[in-house]
């Protein structure tokens, strides 16, 4: 089968599509054949070494497919079953792989393999961020890092239809009406505005309930300005680059800030929550809370120009890769 490997971290020119074996299924294992793969920015750790992975490695934590083959005992599904996948293993860029089974679940009907495979991950990812890191409510006022981008696009949709004031920042003018199409009331540029100011003007001083990050060190320090007392700081990503230190006397103690870094891992680490939180999903997406319109498609062999529109930032939504 084909494959996209790496073998050394670096940018997009370390991907090297090649031809792998693969072996049978373990006992608690299928073989699934995948049809559509999610495209994620957290791909774009693991590729570069920020998220280190043993080399050599493949890529992908996202996917969808039908299953092919079981092991001897798989007693979640069965051969013919639509499936996807937002967690390790660690190797969605491919034609096929062996996932543990309680790492899959199953696509209901109504939802295609390309959406599955665009929405599970960001998905997950909005659903814990609303509903478990902090719990959001009507009236929540909340603020939104690169609210034009995948998990942007999917949790603001979802915090508008929970009642939450919405504000979304965006880097660049052409991004305002992706934000404000996909949920949010308010949306600022904060490469030509001050964003603290501007969401100042909008709620007032220390009027945000939940900062969501995940851009990381460029709006670090602005989020914290923004948070009202015993408000919530949510760091989920470092697009700008890692904050390396937090110094609770500067950041926390002022404004008694709770401040958390979650990830996708801690929240799906038993099996009814991976299953819960995918079904809250499915449920949004059939219910019209959430809305998805798939950008661009890639083919497998171009995985290295997905990863560089990725990082550009020209994609305009959610991005998948067909094998």
């Amino acid at each position: 089968m084909k494959a996209i490997k790496i073998e050394k971290f670096g940018g997009p020119e370390v991907l090297q599509y090649k031809e792998v074996e693969i072996g049978k299924p373990g006992p608690n294992e299928v073989l699934v054949k995948y049809l559509s793969i999610g495209l994620n920015y957290i791909d774009v750790y693991h590729r570069t070494g920020l998220y280190p992975v043993e080399l050599p490695s493949g890529l992908g934590l996202e996917a969808a497919g039908i299953i092919e083959e079981i092991g001897s005992e798989v007693k979640l599904f069965n051969v013919g079953d639509r499936v996807c996948k937002a967690s390790a293993p660690i190797g969605g860029y491919s034609e096929k792989q062996i996932i543990p089974e309680d790492k899959l679940v199953k696509i209901p009907d109504g939802i295609s393999n390309e959406i599955a495979s665009s929405i599970l991950l960001k998905g997950i990812t909005s659903e814990y961020l609303l509903h478990r890191a902090y719990a959001v409510k009507k009236g929540s006022k909340i603020l939104f890092h690169a609210a034009a981008g995948g998990v942007g696009q999917i949790l603001c949709q979802w915090a508008n239809a929970l009642g939450c004031e919405v504000i979304g920042t965006v880097g660049s003018n052409s991004k305002i009406e992706i934000a404000k199409k996909n949920g949010c009331h308010h949306v600022i540029n904060y490469t030509d505005n001050n964003f603290v100011e501007e969401v100042e003007k909008i709620v007032g001083k220390n009027g945000i309930d939940v900062v969501y990050d995940g851009v990381g060190a460029k709006t670090f320090e602005g989020s914290l300005e923004c948070l009202k007392i015993r408000g919530m700081m949510i760091a989920f990503g470092n697009a700008s680059g890692y904050v390396n230190t937090i110094d609770i006397k500067k950041h926390i103690a002022p404004k008694g800030l709770f401040f958390t870094r979650p990830s996708i891992m801690q929240y799906t680490i038993k099996r009814e929550e991976l299953e819960e939180s995918a079904r809250k999903v499915f449920d949004a997406v059939l219910s019209k809370k959430i809305k998805i319109e798939i950008s661009k498609k890639y083919k497998l062999i171009e995985a290295k120009q997905a990863h560089i529109d990725l990082e550009s930032r020209v994609l305009t939504g959610p991005a998948i890769i067909i094998p």
